[in-house]
């Protein structure tokens, strides 16, 4: 039981010591294009330009666009 809650407590420490990850507007785009893959390349260059759109001019994030 003492090993546990010791693990426990290690654990808790590491992951408060920790830096996360702060997405920006490369990850939008990058993920929103990853999912463009199609063989016709109309279709490729539609799927990109509604990822531009939908992340925003300048590559910003829109919440409101991307809420929806």
């Amino acid at each position: 039981m003492k090993t546990m809650v010791a693990a426990m407590m290690l654990f808790l420490v590491l992951s408060w010591q920790m830096e996360s990850v702060v997405p920006d507007a490369a990850d939008c785009i990058d993920g929103c294009t990853t999912g463009c893959v199609q063989r016709d390349s109309r279709l490729q260059a539609r799927c990109e330009r509604k990822c531009s759109i939908k992340c925003g001019p300048g590559n910003k994030p829109n919440p409101i666009i991307s809420s929806s």
